[in-house]
């Protein structure tokens, strides 16, 4: 009887713990939605970036490739800062390749989402990274305002300080 007692505890505390552990299928689906919603920016865009107290010129483009399995994005097409950021699904999870103008390239992890409309990337690792301390992305969160209206938050971290630059595009006509 007490061995029975004993299970039954067990077992009741599992299930308290498991219920307390994210679903791993809650997190593929809000990622996999996520890509979706990603994947609404196909098409080219154009807007201005903060740069110090100025606002510059800037253009993106997004193209769905590899029979839909992955979202490329292009950020300043033709100019010597041109990066390229692949999107792509692994397992359950929305990662992120950067092809940075800083000669490294990050990857990033979709953060849990918080608002339906926004998708968010953490740093996960990076290769080519000569140190932690070198000059790197550290993030990016894009907010889908509308069909033709999205705001970019790129994290810059150099010298130990992060600094985020903000990209607001409208879709090109």
């Amino acid at each position: 009887m007490k061995t029975l007692k004993l299970l039954v505890a067990v077992a009741v505390f599992a299930g308290l713990a498991l219920a307390q552990v994210p679903s791993p299928v809650a997190h593929s689906t809000n990622a996999a939605a996520s890509f979706d919603k990603l994947k609404s920016l196909a098409g080219e865009w154009e807007g201005k970036a903060e740069e110090g107290e100025k606002m510059m010129a800037a253009t993106t483009s997004f193209r769905v490739v590899s029979d839909g399995s992955v979202l490329m994005n292009v950020l300043a097409s033709g100019t010597p800062h041109e990066m390229v950021t692949m999107f792509h699904m692994d397992g359950g999870d929305l990662l992120a390749t950067h092809y940075c103008a800083a000669h490294n390239q990050p990857r990033f992890r979709m953060a849990a989402p918080s608002d339906a409309n926004v998708v968010a990337f953490e740093f996960k690792d990076a290769t080519n990274l000569s140190s932690p301390d070198a000059p790197h992305m550290v993030g990016v969160k894009f907010t889908l305002l509308d069909a033709d209206h999205h705001l970019e938050d790129w994290t810059f971290l150099a010298n130990g300080q992060a600094n985020t630059r903000r990209f607001d595009f409208h879709r090109k006509s």
